[in-house]
C-alpha cells in the first residue's frame, strides 16, 4: 500500500516510521527544509521536501498512485487543502486528515474527507469520561462518532439490578449487543435478567450517553 503523509511534525515523524516497520510504501512530505533535512537522517529516502498544498508537488511524488492520503500538519486549512485535492483532482482512493479544531470536523466531512482525527477531541471525550461517571465507558466511536460502543458495569446499587431486559426502557437508538457475565458473553433476549457485577455492551447514539447513564448507573 503507498501512503503519503503530509507533515512532519512528530505525528507525521512517528505515523511515518509506525508505517515503514508495517512493511508499507510511504513517502513523508515536509514543506520546512531543515526539518526536512532532520527527519531524512531517521527515516532516509522516504522524506521529500516539498509543499503539500501544491499541485506540482503532488504530481511529483505520484500522488495519482496513492492509496491512502495523510494530513497531520499542524493547520486545518492545510490538512484540508492537502485531502480535497488528493481526493478531487488525483482521486485518492482514502483520505484522513488531522483536526485541530474539533469545530472543524463537520467542514471537513462536510467537503468528502473520509475520517478525521481530532486528538483535542479525544483528550476532552477522556476528561469527561473521568468527571461525569465510573460505570458508563465509550469502548469505541462508529460512524464519525455518532453512535458509540459503549460498556456498563453494574453495581448493586444499579437501578436495573434484578430486571429483565424488556422490562428496561431504553433510549430510542441504543441497543443492547452482549452482557459479559463471570467472564463469558451472553447474547440478549428478552428473558436474560440483569445481575450484579455484570457488564453490559450496547450501542447508543453519543447525544444519548447520559440518558443510558441515568437508566443504569447506580443511584448515589
Amino acid at each position: 500500500m503507498y501512503i503519503i503523509v503530509a507533515g512532519g511534525g512528530k505525528v507525521g515523524h512517528y505515523l511515518t516510521r509506525a508505517l515503514i516497520d508495517a512493511g508499507h510504501e510511504v513517502l513523508l512530505l515536509e514543506k520546512d527544509r531543515s526539518r526536512a533535512d532532520y527527519l531524512s537522517e531517521d527515516l532516509g529516502e522516504v522524506v521529500t521536501w516539498g509543499d503539500a498544498c501544491e499541485v506540482s508537488t503532488m504530481k511529483e511524488v505520484g500522488m495519482e498512485r496513492a492509496d491512502v492520503v495523510v494530513a497531520v500538519t499542524g493547520d486545518d486549512e492545510d490538512n484540508l487543502v492537502i485531502c480535497q485535492m488528493a481526493k478531487r483532482k488525483f482521486h485518492v482512493p482514502r483520505t484522513i486528515a488531522r483536526v485541530n479544531n474539533p469545530k472543524n470536523e463537520d467542514i471537513f466531512e462536510m467537503l468528502g474527507i473520509d475520517a478525521t482525527v481530532s486528538s483535542t477531541k479525544i483528550i476532552f471525550n477522556l476528561i469527561e469520561q473521568q468527571i461525569e461517571t465510573d460505570e458508563v465507558i465509550p469502548l469505541a466511536p462508529l460512524q464519525r462518532g455518532n453512535i458509540e460502543i459503549v460498556e456498563v458495569d453494574l453495581g448493586p446499587k444499579s437501578p436495573v439490578v434484578g430486571k429483565r431486559i424488556n422490562q428496561v426502557a431504553l433510549p430510542q437508538d441504543a441497543l443492547i449487543i452482549s452482557i459479559v457475565r463471570d467472564g463469558h458473553a451472553i447474547l440478549p433476549n428478552i428473558d436474560v435478567v440483569f445481575k450484579e457485577g455484570d457488564s453490559v455492551i450496547a450501542l447508543v447514539n453519543a447525544d444519548q450517553e447520559a440518558q443510558l447513564r441515568a437508566i443504569f448507573a447506580e443511584s448515589h
